[in-house]
């Protein structure tokens, strides 16, 4: 059962560890989400630094320079993400191993991101784990590394130790964190931001959810937020009862189908709140509420302040 909500906890202090031939595309899948994890909750939730083995800037596979905010030596926090992609062969040697094994002691959790989990299990730290990498890469890391369980999945979190397969990955994986750590309702709103629906839920690491009619009632939702549909209509556009859409939504996201769809319309209302210079009635009926009074003891029980407050605080 996943927790729809969680009291937010103390900023979380990730590493990112980039060497030549990193991913772009893996680097914003990362970072990304959780930006808009602490914009959408206005809180710090996390804080990420990237990291490099030496001084100076580190090159990205298509030429993207980024110069780095220390170096991994002196660095410690909360999980370090090992992102080498392309050219990872290149970085096995004594040197990065040595660096790792001593990172594992300043660092709570160690994560290889695409190729990182190479590099991670050259330097012992996978052993008697189960992990995946780039999938491209999964034969041969399999017989490199006997005593590794290597799984054909999209991410692996065993203990202290986490492995993603590829860029795509990422946002999966950050997004089953955020949803783990933060609660499922604030993954789910970045979700939306990003325009993805299968990722807006958390897995276990595999393809995804077995309750794909889970993401088409969130998807009819979204789509009727100023009309909203009866719940069991919402089930029969889905092809589900009920009963059967409110017992697996409150599995993947700890929430009835009445809470998730009445919070996706306050996200709507919040964003009219911040963005625009409707008046609360309006937005009250954009957000599928004929009584902005209603709206309003909804909007200040969910986010804590009336509209009102909000956008005078944002002014």
């Amino acid at each position: 059962m996943q927790d729809w909500s969680k009291t937010p906890s103390a900023t979380q202090h990730i590493g990112v560890l980039l060497f030549d031939g990193f991913s772009n595309h893996c680097l914003a899948n990362t970072v990304e989400p959780l930006r808009a994890a602490n914009t959408l909750s206005g809180r710090a939730l996390y804080d990420w630094r990237f990291l490099a083995l030496d001084p100076g800037p580190v090159t990205s596979s298509s030429g993207l320079q980024v110069s780095p905010h220390d170096i991994l030596a002196q660095s410690a926090g909360d999980m370090l993400v090992v992102m080498p992609s392309y050219g990872f062969l290149g970085h096995v040697g004594w040197r990065t191993q040595a660096a790792l094994r001593s990172a594992a002691g300043r660092f709570n959790v160690l994560a290889g991101m695409d190729t990182g989990s190479w590099l991670l299990a050259e330097a012992g730290l996978l052993d008697r784990h189960r992990a995946t990498i780039h999938w491209e890469e999964l034969t041969g890391f399999a017989e490199r590394f006997p005593e590794i369980e290597a799984c054909r999945e999209r991410f692996v979190i065993d203990g202290n130790r986490i492995t993603c397969s590829g860029a795509m990955a990422a946002f999966d994986l950050v997004m089953h964190l955020i949803g783990r750590d933060q609660g499922q309702a604030l993954a789910l709103e970045v979700a939306q931001l990003f325009m993805t629906r299968d990722s807006a839920r958390s897995h276990m690491g595999g393809a995804g959810s077995a309750s794909g009619y889970v993401n088409r009632a969130l998807a009819v939702m979204q789509e009727n937020l100023e009309a909203p549909l009866p719940i069991p209509e919402i089930a029969r556009r889905v092809g589900r009862t009920q009963k059967v859409l409110e017992a697996r939504m409150r599995a993947d996201l700890g929430a009835s189908p009445a809470q998730v769809y009445r919070r996706l319309r306050l996200n709507l209302a919040r964003k009219l709140v911040a963005e625009t210079d409707l008046p609360v009635a309006e937005i009250a009926l954009r957000a599928g509420y004929d009584d902005p009074s209603a709206m309003t003891r909804a909007f200040r029980a969910e986010f804590g302040q009336s509209p009102r407050a909000m956008r005078s605080a944002n002014a």
